[in-house]
């Protein structure tokens, strides 16, 4: 194999695939045949769009050159096909997670890959970095027992936090989203757990006689008006931690009243560091395990709601830029 099929952002809302070559198999390296990679309907539509900060780093295995053409993608996963002389064999046939951007095939070394638990089937594992994300968003928050939490945006990251949040004993859990499919996804986890879902609307319309009713919530729809929403239902010294990247997106803030008084804290929450106070104890290695272990207890692979050729690419960005409201994870097989 000397050639692999890439996608590229050429424009914003243009992509294209590009046949590329492949650098030769060095002796310490691996080549990896892509089985499917995930799409992040967040970071990544910023990129379609073209709303990115140009120059600027997106995710921490990323080029910090952010500009047209770009390939960018980083939820792959694939095969290790064939190993340099100075590769360990056991590498050989080993199913690996990479931070990839989409393309059939690529050559790494063995360090930047990471093998795959073979419990897990390979569309389960194309959610890890959204796993990362979920698990680093709980431990930045700090869900304390009997809190009432929300969590406000229910794409993958916010359904996977939800999930983890599931697990811990709240007195309340609100999940909100406009999208209805998104917001009843938890299905059988929230019978379990009791999980309040809620459209925007209604969340301002219930809550507006009780006043601030949440210790902790998550701001995950990418929105920054939803801070908004986030201040407006937080309790006297709660915490908000804000996981959204919005690229060049703003919105007026109302920092007055609310706010001020409220003494809330404003928590910014992003995966590719982990927070001063735990990092004397914890590490990357140690937070992928975390993750791994909750991929196996909540198999998210069944919110795949769409699955693409990567010749499809075109139709699978048209999609969620023009009709979110179908997808749930959108992948290239």
């Amino acid at each position: 194999m000397t050639t692999a099929k890439t996608v590229f952002f050429t424009s914003p809302r243009k992509v294209e695939i590009y046949e590329v070559d492949l650098p030769a198999l060095n002796p310490d390296k691996v080549l990896v045949e892509t089985m499917c990679s995930a799409i992040s309907a967040g970071t990544e539509m910023l990129v379609y769009r073209g709303e990115f900060p140009q120059l600027k780093d997106v995710h921490d295995t990323v080029s910090s050159e952010l500009k047209y053409p770009l390939a960018y993608g980083y939820a792959c996963v694939g095969v290790v096909k064939e190993t340099g002389k100075q590769v360990d064999k056991s590498w050989l046939g080993r199913s690996v997670f990479a931070f990839q951007a989409h393309t059939s095939a690529f050559i790494a070394h063995p360090s930047s890959l990471i093998p795959i638990p073979h419990s897990l089937p390979p569309e389960n594992a194309c959610f890890l970095p959204n796993m990362e994300t979920a698990v680093n968003l709980v431990q930045d928050g700090a869900p304390i027992l009997g809190e009432r939490a929300m969590v406000l945006g229910q794409g993958v990251v916010g359904l996977l936090t939800a999930s983890l949040l599931c697990e811990f004993p709240l007195e309340k859990l609100t999940v909100v989203d406009g999208i209805e499919r998104r917001r009843n996804a938890l299905g059988v986890e929230s019978q379990k757990s009791k999980i309040e879902t809620v459209a925007p609307k209604d969340l301002r319309h219930e809550n507006a006689s009780v006043g601030n009713a949440f210790d902790l919530v998550f701001e995950l729809t990418g929105s920054p008006s939803a801070l908004n929403t986030a201040i407006e239902h937080t309790a006297f010294s709660g915490r908000i931690v804000i996981g959204s990247w919005y690229g060049q997106k703003q919105a007026e803030i109302n920092l007055g009243d609310i706010f001020h008084r409220s003494r809330i804290k404003l928590i910014s929450s992003q995966v590719s560091t982990i927070s001063p106070e735990l990092s004397g104890r914890w590490d990357k290695p140690r937070r992928f395990d975390v993750a791994w272990q909750a991929l196996e207890r909540i198999q998210p692979q069944k919110w795949i709601t769409h699955r693409f050729k990567l010749s499809e690419a075109e139709k699978a960005y048209q999609l969620l830029a023009d009709n979110p409201q179908e997808t749930i994870q959108v992948v290239f097989e």
